[in-house]
């Protein structure tokens, strides 16, 4: 395992998606406020930390791996902010693009005692014009020709970025260079990632795509709801994360289903953005599919043990993997 893990560090690995910033607000409650029946949040602490795609990008690097972000961000002051937090975690904005007719987006938490109380989002999920499509789209092709590029994942957020032709185009590209592509959809693009190596939806997401109804206590639906996913999508595997139940792969090679390890959930936010990541570190290292299903899975129970959106420790992964796996 160790071996296959020091694999990680000679990958170059493409995200493209919907970046944003992933704001805290620290503090805690003493009293309900008088103007409403809601908490009063004492500040102690604020902070921004990068989100979307970028922790995409940041479980990539935690893994070993070298990621490169295509993205969009407005032209503001959260833009320059979002660029700082780049500097300082010495990640390439070499495939940012920023386009001043909509905002950088900002997922905004406020948690009192440890605990989330709301969020505020600030963002625009149009989709982009055909002229930002466009320049992202050569800024892409730039990169993929400029290097070698062994994963392509696809970090859909919903905000406007990825369309079905920018999608299609992608792909179209990844599949004639031989380079494996990974899926974390949303709704609107869900049945657009035709051709796909990996697509990996939640459970939710499924039933949306699939507009089916699915008890996931049943593995007949479950295995049903994925054959119909791959034969609309042409998807070479389907990887369903089930919460906790644990994931299911499915490929040519087989189906399996792979249970949930007992944890002490603190959060699950950013646990989808570490289970992609590690998804497209693994399969890109050459590990097959069942095996990078496993650790995956081990990858996004270890991150719901901490409060926010982090990315996973490479060491413990490696830990939890050689003995579970």
């Amino acid at each position: 395992m160790e071996n296959l893990f020091r694999q990680f560090n000679n990958l170059n690995i493409l995200i493209v998606g919907d970046v944003m910033i992933d704001a805290y607000l620290w503090g805690k409650v003493d009293r309900i406020s008088p103007e409403a029946p809601v908490p009063v949040v004492s500040v102690n602490k604020r902070e921004n930390r990068l989100g979307g795609a970028a922790n995409v990008a940041l479980n990539v690097r935690a893994l070993g791996a070298n990621p490169i972000i295509c993205a969009v961000t407005g032209d503001d002051l959260d833009a320059a902010e979002f660029h700082n937090l780049l500097n300082e975690l010495n990640l390439p904005a070499e495939g940012i693009i920023k386009d001043p007719s909509r905002p950088t987006t900002v997922k905004t938490r406020v948690i009192g005692h440890s605990q989330q109380i709301v969020r505020i989002d600030s963002e625009n999920d149009e989709l982009l014009d055909e002229e930002m499509t466009q320049s992202l789209l050569h800024t892409i092709r730039k990169i993929i020709e400029s290097r070698p590029i062994h994963a392509i994942i696809f970090e859909d957020y919903d905000k406007g970025v990825l369309s079905p032709y920018l999608i299609t185009e992608i792909v179209e590209l990844a599949n004639q260079k031989q380079i494996i592509t990974v899926v974390d959809p949303k709704k609107r693009n869900f049945l657009d990632y035709k051709d796909v190596t990996l697509f990996k939806p939640n459970l939710k997401e499924l039933r949306e795509g699939l507009k089916i109804s699915i008890d996931a206590s049943s593995p007949n639906e479950v295995e049903d709801a994925i054959s119909l996913l791959q034969d609309k999508l042409n998807c070479k595997m389907a990887m369903v994360t089930l919460s906790e139940r644990g994931v299911y792969i499915s490929s040519a090679k087989g189906k399996q289903r792979i249970p949930a390890h007992i944890r002490n959930i603190a959060d699950v936010s950013g646990a989808g953005d570490t289970v992609i990541a590690t998804t497209a570190v693994c399969l890109a290292s050459g590990m097959d599919e069942f095996t990078t299903a496993a650790i995956a899975n081990l990858a996004g129970g270890l991150v719901c043990e901490y409060v926010g959106v982090v990315p996973v420790d490479k060491e413990q992964l490696l830990n939890e993997a050689q003995k579970k796996i």
